[in-house]
């Protein structure tokens, strides 16, 4: 099969930390390219989720902590208990 070259432009940081990446999963950037282009012509589509959601670093580290129970308050059997816990002095 003839082989073509293709020319992508990217901000140089995400480059590099791409190259460390396939680096560390044992591949090129070409070959992972490759293998994208395969799976996205085989699919019929992009192959993977792209979403504009993606939470920043603060949002993240609270999902982090609701997730280890850091930080959270205790549990209330009423909203007059939540009120009586709410009012009081510390």
């Amino acid at each position: 099969m003839a082989q073509t070259n293709v020319s992508i432009r990217m901000d140089a940081d995400l480059k590099r930390q791409f190259e460390a990446f396939c680096a560390d999963i044992g591949m090129s950037m070409t070959t992972a390219f490759c293998v994208f282009a395969k799976k996205a012509v085989r699919e019929n589509r992009i192959p993977f989720e792209i979403s504009g959601n993606m939470p920043n670093e603060e949002t993240r580290r609270a999902i982090e902590n609701a997730r280890n129970g850091v930080g959270l308050s205790r549990e209330f059997c009423s909203v007059s208990e939540l009120m009586e816990d709410l009012n009081a002095d510390d």
